[in-house]
């Protein structure tokens, strides 16, 4: 089916191996989208065929492309330098990369991450979620924690819009990893039953001791008999999440910590019963939302 012709904008969230595209009105109204896995590692010299296959498939030929994620990174399109704290996030699209071989003529823009220092000087890195965070910061969610889970979860403090803190969890890969390899796999016996007592469990347990040594313990539940084979994901999940929130929680956020999730359902539900165990909660933004309003930011700011 044909598009409107207000149809002017094409925003790509291009990760490391999805991306996702939307065919948008200057106003912010997705008309189309489109999902494939045609990621930065997958286009790895074929960036320009590989846009143009998307605008095909949106059925749309836009004034202006926005891309963010890997798309940027050493690993894609073309490399972007991470901006830091002194940036914030409404002045992003000054920032943009404009790709000088983009197919067609049509400007497509490749937006920066961050790279954030703690007070000791180490740094932290995001790149793809600056972009969401710059969705809810035009939806009018300007201040406070906001947590993107995912394979790598962030959270960003931000206070007016301006990144003050980031913190990096590698919650989804490990959680990967532990379920399909090594000693915990092997006692889980490949079977996998959700068990929101043993997700409780976990939550409880984050924290208590070195990561490592929570983390054995599943298995140890398991041998022991005070735990079933396949409850173990889902103590699992409940140990790394619960470490993320506990870990966030030593920070001073106030009386009765309210945080900000930008993310999926599924994984908005964890979160929330997580939360709940520790007397904090998550208001829920939606993800697809964040991302258009950031697309139509930076359209309506960028000038060639």
């Amino acid at each position: 089916m044909s598009l409107k012709p207000s149809a002017s904008i094409v925003g790509v969230d291009w990760g490391t191996t999805h991306r996702r595209a939307y065919a948008i009105t200057p106003s912010g109204e997705c008309l189309s989208d489109m999902s494939d896995s045609d990621g930065a590692m997958a286009c790895k010299g074929r960036f320009p065929q590989a846009l143009v296959a998307a605008m095909n498939q949106l059925n749309t030929t836009p004034s202006l492309v926005v891309a963010s994620g890997m798309v940027g990174s050493a690993l894609g399109w073309h490399e972007v330098p991470y901006v830091d704290a002194s940036v914030p996030l409404h002045a992003l699209a000054e920032h943009a990369f404009r790709v000088p071989d983009a197919p067609a003529a049509v400007p497509v823009l490749l937006l920066p991450g961050y790279c954030i220092r703690n007070s000791a000087g180490v740094p932290d890195v995001m790149r793809g979620e600056e972009t969401q965070l710059l969705g809810a910061w035009a939806m009018g969610h300007q201040s406070g924690w906001f947590v993107l889970p995912g394979t790598h979860s962030k959270w960003v403090l931000l206070q007016d819009g301006v990144v003050r803190k980031l913190r990096t969890y590698m919650t989804g890969e490990l959680y990967d990893l532990l379920r399909k390899h090594g000693t915990l796999a092997a006692a889980a016996g490949g079977q996998a039953e959700w068990d929101d007592a043993a997700f409780a469990a976990g939550v409880d347990a984050a924290g208590a001791h070195a990561l490592s040594h929570v983390l054995f313990s599943a298995r140890a539940r398991v041998v022991s008999k005070d735990m079933p084979a396949q409850s173990t994901a889902s103590y699992l999940s409940g140990v790394l999440i619960g470490t993320e929130l506990k870990d966030v929680l030593g920070v001073d956020t106030g009386e009765v910590p309210t945080f900000q999730l930008i993310g999926s359902p599924q994984l908005a539900e964890l979160y929330q019963k997580a939360a709940s165990r520790l007397g904090c909660r998550f208001d829920i933004l939606d993800a697809r939302q964040a991302f258009l309003a950031a697309v139509q930011h930076i359209h309506s700011h960028w000038s060639a």
